[in-house]
């Protein structure tokens, strides 16, 4: 994507629908008098009256509790510098999105427009009662440092730079891992470490506190080795002075064992890789651009374990890997501040983690066979739904053992499940599936490449590096339209109407009539379908001159639906082809069958349908936990429309035993395990957390996702289609650019998930 590609995109992102990234919701009904009577007066007097009389009863009944506060005055933003208060609030905005979408905590961002530290720490302790913690961000050194230590001594809930703590403690995790790997002890280890700023002081003062040696430290700033005869350092940097009568970068790097990049891009050379020890442990953290460029590193020394912070190779060190979770872990002990027993068990967690054995849907979303402790993998990755349960709990419990905690948890594995069931609110599985689709893009033909949103959606999925668009239209438009939204990738496009497309389409009409010439197709009406786009990009895909493709944004779904069947065909052994949707709602994704195609299917065929959506859950790494859903429960109606539900649950349970499905059984008792658990505890869902809902007609399932979708705006993925022999997804009418991209990711990944059997089927052979 070209800079000024990124500079619309990203403008544009910011300002609409509506300006900014966080909003504030209610979280309570406010519906009736009486509710607004409650909210506030005359109601909203007793909880007053309550926390005046205990101060601590404000975390009963107020929001305080989950609110941190992400405080900035703008003098040190990303790698802009100081661009001031308000132009760092995109940024803060930011920070509060990942604080809910990893930790599910409330987050409200506050620029402060002053650089005199006694006026900024005035400020943040008046407001301080608002909040149940304080996030300091883009702080310039050494003003952060001295802001941050006293607001810790000064009040009295978590306060912690995230610039300064964040990269040390998930940096000190990828180097305990890489130190037990190459098994080197951090106590012996020479570490070299470029830059002197707040992360880098706070970096190295955290691998001091782990048994790193100060006389095997080198630190440098921008005049060099930080020497102890240099004059007017810093306290901070006094701190980290070495003796040696070394000046440069280049010196410092012979014979080291570890060299850690807090500075910019490029300082190191090959040669300064060589002059390093057996086994380099190289952490390259400036962004966007390392200290030196990964595959030119790991070219240069075989041996090297190297960590950048960037997320296109192996082992980034990312700050979203820690400041949700240790302050998720803060807030629910009610710790008083966030001490160095607390980042160290949140170090410890990491670390422990990444030796663990990996979840199928982390190696699903990253691609990956099986990640596996090792060189490229010494810290956990983002999407790994363990974090949350890993991480909270180290550091709530280090807050007890050292005595700050002041509400301590009781039942550990009840806390955990608390956790679990917070990681569900956000759009993850759509970001695991753009990740996973990245690991082998796959060339995707979109059969309306004419229209602008359908351009639009084969724009960012080229420039995401999810698929290889093949464009099929009216080429004159395409170009137009490419040209309009500044689309300047040379991108492969198709005009099946015209003469240069005359060979293939001769040949495709040829091998279409082959296949259907007993089923009342002329070689004459073959070659006229050929000039259709439909059927013209299902034979690209038979045939192999693409791997999937993407339509139905422009015509009726049964229209787009035939020339589909016609063409591509059911997959082997499938009596039925479905689809499913995947709908991101606050449980987490949620998979609705069949939402498109079959009216009114046999418990032969519902039972098919089920398996087919539990094979679709499992591929997008999630274990299915399933509902055939009715109007009744159990038995409670003789009707037909409930006894086929449950004749398909019985030849479930028959012929696929581990399969985790129940029913027939309601809604509301599927979606409430509570409910399910007191009424029917018998039932194989009862107490279980239900992700997969098969519906007993195409009304009630079609009806359902569109009602969800639009009441609740939830994200819908789908329909994917169920059955196919080949990768072919049929959008809805008019869907939106998002939709059309994630169908992208989804045709990516479904012929990923081919190609693989395939290869699978040959080996066996």
């Amino acid at each position: 994507m070209s800079n000024e590609k990124l500079r619309s995109e990203a403008l544009a992102y910011h300002a609409k629908p509506q300006p900014g990234k966080i909003k504030i919701v209610p979280t309570k009904p406010y519906a009736t008098q009486r509710d607004l009577g409650l909210a506030y007066s005359p109601g909203v007097a007793e909880p007053c009256l309550e926390i005046f009389k205990n101060k601590d009863d404000v975390y009963k009944y107020t929001a305080k509790g989950n609110l941190v506060a992400v405080i900035t005055n703008g003098t040190a933003v990303l790698g802009l510098g100081d661009i001031g208060p308000e132009a760092s609030k995109p940024v803060m905005e930011g920070k509060s999105l990942l604080f809910k979408i990893f930790a599910d905590i409330d987050s409200i961002d506050i620029e402060l427009d002053t650089k005199d530290v006694d006026k900024f720490i005035e400020t943040v302790k008046i407001m301080a009662p608002t909040f149940g913690g304080i996030n300091l961000e883009d702080i310039k050194a050494p003003e952060a440092f001295e802001i941050e230590r006293r607001l810790k001594e000064e009040l009295d809930i978590p306060v912690m730079h995230d610039d300064q703590h964040g990269t040390a403690i998930i940096s000190a995790a990828a180097l305990l891992n890489a130190l037990e790997i190459t098994k080197k002890k951090i106590e012996e280890v020479r570490i070299v470490i470029s830059g002197a700023g707040a992360a880098a002081v706070s970096c190295t003062k955290l691998y001091k506190a782990f048994g790193a040696s100060a006389k095997n430290i080198v630190m440098l700033d921008s005049k060099g080795v930080i020497r102890s005869d240099r004059e007017n350092l810093s306290v901070e940097k006094q701190e980290f002075a070495t003796d040696r009568k070394i000046d440069t970068l280049e010196e410092a790097m012979v014979d080291a064992d570890v060299f850690i990049g807090l500075s910019i891009a490029d300082v190191v050379n090959p040669e300064m890789l060589l002059a390093m020890a057996k086994d380099p442990i190289v952490f390259a953290m400036a962004n966007p651009d390392p200290e030196i460029a990964y595959d030119l590193a790991v070219s240069t020394r075989k041996d090297i374990i190297m960590a950048t912070g960037r997320s296109d190779h192996p082992n980034q060190v990312n700050n979203v890997l820690g400041f949700p979770f240790i302050f998720r872990g803060a807030l629910d002990v009610r710790a008083t501040k966030i001490n160095e027993e607390m980042k160290m068990a949140a170090v410890k967690a990491l670390a422990d983690l990444t030796r663990e054995a990996v979840p199928e849907q982390v190696n699903i979303a990253y691609g990956q066979t099986r990640l596996t402790f090792g060189k490229d993998y010494i810290i956990p990755k983002p999407f790994d739904p363990r974090l949350i349960s890993s991480i909270p709990p180290a550091v709530a419990k280090a807050a007890m053992d050292s005595g700050v905690a002041k509400m301590p948890i009781l039942d550990w594995d009840k806390y955990k499940e608390e956790l679990l069931l917070r990681s569900g609110n956000d759009n993850k599985v759509v970001r695991m599936m753009y990740e996973r689709a990245k690991a082998s893009p796959k060339k995707i033909v979109y059969a309306e490449a004419d229209h602008l949103d359908v351009l639009k959606a084969a724009q960012i999925a080229f420039d995401e590096g999810i698929a290889i668009p093949i464009l099929l239209g009216n080429r004159e438009i395409i170009l137009e339209l490419k040209k309009e939204i500044e689309f300047d990738a040379d991108i492969t496009i198709i005009d099946s109407h015209t003469e240069e497309s005359e060979n293939i389409r001769n040949q495709y009409a040829e091998k279409f009539w082959n296949n259907r010439k007993r089923s009342g197709i002329t070689l004459y009406g073959a070659k006229s379908k050929m000039r259709e786009r439909n059927y013209f990009g299902a034979m690209m895909v038979l045939e192999g001159d693409a791997d999937g493709m993407i339509s139905g944004y422009s015509r009726a779904y049964p229209t787009v639906v035939k020339p589909i069947f016609e063409v591509i065909g059911k997959a082997a052994n499938v009596k039925k082809v479905a689809t499913v949707n995947i709908l991101t709602t606050e449980r987490g994704p949620v998979f609705l069958a069949d939402t498109a195609i079959n009216i009114d299917p046999t418990a032969e065929e519902l039972a098919d349908i089920a398996q087919m959506t539990a094979n679709v859950a499992t591929t997008f790494g999630f274990d299915p936990v399933m509902a055939l859903l009715s109007y009744s429960n159990f038995g409670s109606s003789t009707h037909s429309d409930a006894t086929k539900v449950r004749e398909a649950v019985e030849i479930l349970h028959t012929k696929k035993p581990d399969l985790l499905v129940d029913g027939d059984i309601q809604a509301d008792f599927a979606l409430n395990p509570e409910l399910l658990q007191s009424k029917f505890p018998f039932s194989k869902l009862a107490g279980k957390k239900v992700n997969t809902l098969i519906f007993p007609n195409l009304s009630s399932a079609n009806i359902t996702y569109k009602l969800m979708k639009e009441l609740y705006k939830s994200e819908s993925i789908g329909p994917i289609m169920m059955g196919l022999s080949k990768s072919v997804h049929i959008l809805q009418l008019g869907a939106s650019v998002n939709e059309i991209v994630n169908m992208t990711a989804v045709a990516v990944i479904d012929a990923q998930e081919r190609e693989k059997r395939k290869k699978a089927k040959l080996n066996i052979n």
